[in-house]
């Protein structure tokens, strides 16, 4: 009797050590699959981090007139399988330099309420008045509701080239859009006409469509 009771208690100690074991390799296969997680979407991130700068960096040129005289708006999808990226919408080098001339001036011509959608003016925004939403948050920057038609997609105008859609690779290009806002230099006197600066909002993308960055950057154009 004493010897089967024994056994017993063996069999229930044995049992809870399995117990023990499994929940310590459950909760050890658990970690692991967090790190993965958290390293993926780290790693995500970062592509998408450098797609915006990528974006931020065309849109400044853009405005600076550094471009290249190759590039036309096309909107898209921006996954250069449509004939529609750099240089691929055939508005050629008259709607170039007729969209140089637009950052020149100091009246905003071609910046407009809702942003541009023509192959001169696309992603042109006028500055927001009272309580109206900003452009960079009216419109939609990814342009997965409008076909990009108010955004300018990456290498549009400047004949920039990026890889996608392949492994760790953005999912399609970043894109940018450039509002038209009033601004001073802090060395301006009271009172002085202020002149005008450049907001460059763009929204980056990694290989998954649901992680994206955004950054901007305002300027001031050297005239």
């Amino acid at each position: 009797m004493y010897a089967r009771r024994q056994r017993g208690v063996t069999l229930l100690v044995t049992m809870l050590i399995l117990v023990a074991v499994m929940l310590v390799g459950a909760s050890a296969a658990r970690m692991a699959l967090q790190g993965e997680q958290a390293a993926r979407a780290g790693r995500d991130r970062q592509v998408a981090f450098q797609a915006a700068e990528d974006a931020l960096m065309d849109g400044e040129r853009d405005v600076t007139g550094t471009a290249t005289a190759g590039g036309g708006h096309g909107g898209g999808d921006g996954s250069g399988s449509d004939g529609r990226g750099a240089g691929g919408a055939g508005s050629g080098a008259g709607a170039w330099r007729a969209r140089s001339a637009l950052f020149g001036g100091d009246t905003g011509l071609g910046f407009i309420d809702g942003c541009g959608t023509g192959p001169v003016n696309a992603g042109l925004c006028a500055r927001a008045t009272g309580a109206a939403t900003p452009a960079w948050q009216a419109v939609d920057l990814s342009g997965a509701e409008d076909g990009g038609g108010h955004t300018v997609q990456y290498g549009d105008y400047s004949g920039a080239s990026m890889q996608t859609g392949s492994g760790f690779l953005p999912f399609h290009r970043p894109r940018y859009l450039i509002e038209f806002l009033p601004c001073h230099q802090p060395s301006d006197e009271v009172g002085a006409p202020g002149g005008h600066c450049y907001r460059v909002t763009a929204i980056g993308f990694s290989a998954r469509p649901e992680t994206e960055v955004v950054l901007q950057s305002v300027f001031r154009r050297a005239d």
